[in-house]
């Protein structure tokens, strides 16, 4: 699955092109709007009264707006059912990520292994705190799907093979781990691209672009040393 063309330049494709540009053009009035408050140069007041100065789009002549049309302008990017699916579930995909790297201090036996697992651990711990104080910020609504089957998300490791890997070590473990992460790591590509492709909130969407960044590197790294 090719999510991204450079793990850390380029964000995901996706037919979102209205809402970017609406993003792009709502900087652009905030940027005029703070340019025009200096000493000389073109005024940003008409009749006494702030103005904004909102650039056309290619072809097209530019607008002069209140604050307040400007501020009626900015983007929706109320979370919607895609939104909430993504984080409620990568929650959990993360929190077994941690389980998993969790056992290789005592359990791995290369040293690449375990400082892979340490890297997953450092990045993932703090992707969980953001994700549940977006999900604190913005409750799912009244009637949504509060109840979620975790095991069928993909990648997901089996209780089977989980209890596989707990009890394997050295080069067992070494190889049982990655491919149960790189096959893990598959998995949130995939529900990353779902997010990118269904979703509407800005955060959220920053969130999966991040985790296609990081994790399309480790798979790399992982098939490189499995």
């Amino acid at each position: 699955m090719d999510m991204a063309k450079d793990p850390r330049g380029h964000k995901p494709l996706r037919a979102r092109s209205g809402r970017l540009l609406a993003a792009a053009s709502a900087a652009g009035l905030l940027l005029v709007l703070a340019g025009c408050q200096g000493d000389g140069g073109t005024s940003a007041a008409k009749d006494g009264q702030d103005v904004v100065i909102a650039p056309g789009r290619p072809g097209e002549q530019s607008r002069t707006l209140s604050p307040e049309q400007a501020a009626e302008e900015q983007p929706d990017d109320s979370p919607n059912a895609a939104d909430h699916a993504y984080v409620q579930g990568m929650i959990e995909h993360h929190r077994q990520a941690l389980t998993m790297s969790a056992l290789a201090p005592t359990r791995a036996s290369a040293e690449g292994v375990k400082r892979l697992a340490e890297r997953i651990a450092a990045a993932q711990k703090p992707e969980i705190g953001a994700m549940e104080a977006w999900v604190d910020r913005h409750p799912a609504p009244a009637g949504g799907s509060g109840a979620h089957d975790h095991g069928a998300m993909p990648g997901m490791a089996t209780e089977q093979q989980l209890r596989e890997l707990a009890g394997a070590a050295g080069a067992d473990f070494d190889r049982l781990f990655l491919k149960l992460m790189t096959a893990h790591h598959e998995g949130a590509l995939k529900m990353a691209g779902q997010a990118l492709a269904g979703g509407n909130n800005v955060a959220v969407e920053e969130m999966a672009t991040e985790v296609v960044a990081t994790q399309t590197a480790e798979i790399h790294r992982m098939r490189a040393m499995g």
